[in-house]
């Protein structure tokens, strides 16, 4: 591609950046309503409510919703640092930075030599199809440090496992980033990352590890794969309820155990495949950190109690790195992850009410998005398999593969 072409195409992914991000801003600050309930209440009231415990130096002790490792209490006091602005405003503000932190990474990443800048374009187009979800959470700014970790890990190991083992303690599932790391270095930084974390919020403020207790109280989430099971069982009449139930929207009734449970034994059988996948892998490229991590937060994401829909913004952001990787082979399930992600703003918040009472609207859109996002995690765990672990390598699929020597700076 010559020069010209490629400054029009950069021009254009900075352009659809800025005109899409002006929009999400605009919905979470009021100017603009996005249909269904109000995701921004997170911000001001539950997050606002645990800033002003955290503050006092304590953990939300008596608060059940409170289900974050310890280094999360960093996320949520952020907002001190634009004390200019009000909390929820603040909050915001950041939120889009971190969104621009990572297009900065992608195109730092894309630019070099022998990678391509789809990974942005994946970034750029994946976010605001969730919606303003994505700026009402601080699932975000995980993802941030997600995308320097694995952009780091080929060249310093080092950096990504300080990174992953930051990550982990701001939202745990960041460790999966290091399922595809080699050697010692990694894990040994992300241990000592997250132990020295540990001790540090363990001595200085009461309540680091009451999350635990309350992660484990949790049940079906009405948006997770089990919870299928249980919408359809609500039409031949079942009689469990929906409620807000530590900190989510569950089932709760006859068998919603027996359907946690059964989660439980998909994600200790993912966990499985993931120990098996890293005894037989013996081809590892530059790109097979960024293909295994994706492929372990789908396995783990799709087994999960609950898919809340800032889940999404990991995959995207997974997705995107790995396609900042000319001979990466997850360019399918990337693209069927921007088509899970429309589908899910449409399950929340556009037509949540459905889902909760379990419409057929409500169940059609579940069945699409999960069974999209199950695809979808199939066709990455034999494309890992096939490019690491089979003994005869498989060709990636036509539409994944690209000429040496191309400069791609389009979607």
């Amino acid at each position: 591609m010559d020069m010209t072409g490629a400054k029009r195409s950069l021009a254009g992914l900075l352009g659809t950046w800025t005109v899409s991000r002006l929009v999400l801003l605009l919905f979470v600050f009021g100017v603009l309503r996005f249909p269904g309930p109000d995701v921004t209440t997170d911000v001001s009231v539950i997050y606002r409510g645990w800033y002003e415990v955290l503050r006092r130096g304590t953990f939300p002790l008596d608060d059940v919703t409170w289900q974050y490792p310890p280094a999360a209490a960093l996320a949520i006091l952020s907002p001190a640092l634009l004390g200019f602005l009000g909390y929820a405003a603040a909050f915001f503000v950041l939120a889009f930075l971190a969104d621009l932190a990572v297009l900065c990474l992608l195109l730092y990443a894309g630019l070099r030599p022998g990678r391509r800048l789809r990974g942005a374009w994946v970034w750029v187009a994946g976010v605001p199809l969730l919606g303003p979800t994505v700026y009402a959470r601080y699932d975000v700014m995980v993802t941030a440090v997600a995308v320097a970790a694995l952009l780091a890990g080929a060249r310093h190991p080092r950096a990504m496992g300080a990174l992953a083992g930051f990550g982990a303690m701001l939202k745990v599932w960041p460790v999966l980033l290091l399922v595809g790391a080699r050697g010692r270095s990694a894990w040994g930084a992300a241990a000592a990352t997250g132990c020295a974390l540990a001790a540090v919020f363990a001595v200085s403020m009461p309540g680091a590890f009451s999350f635990l207790a309350f992660q484990r109280e949790r049940g079906t989430e009405v948006e997770s794969l089990g919870a299928l099971v249980l919408h359809l069982a609500r039409q031949f009449g079942w009689r469990g309820e929906v409620l807000l139930h530590y900190g989510s929207v569950e089932f709760l009734g006859p068998y919603v155990s027996a359907v946690s449970t059964a989660a439980l034994g998909l994600a200790v059988a993912a966990f499985g495949w993931l120990l098996l996948w890293r005894l037989r892998a013996n081809r590892f490229a530059p790109h097979t950190l960024a293909d295994a991590a994706f492929t372990a937060v789908l396995l783990f994401t799709v087994t999960s109690r609950v898919i809340s829909p800032q889940y999404m913004v990991w995959l995207v952001g997974l997705a995107a790195v790995c396609l900042c990787f000319r001979d990466s082979r997850m360019g399918l399930p990337a693209c069927l992850v921007l088509v899970a992600a429309f589908l899910t703003v449409l399950e929340f918040p556009v037509w949540f009410g459905h889902v909760v009472a379990s419409d057929p609207l409500g169940v059609t859109l579940l069945i699409a998005r999960n069974g999209l996002l199950v695809v979808t995690t199939l066709l990455a765990a034999l494309e890992l398999w096939q490019s690491t672990a089979s003994r005869t390598p498989v060709p990636a699929l036509p539409a994944q593969t690209t000429r040496p020597r191309e400069t791609s700076a389009s979607p």
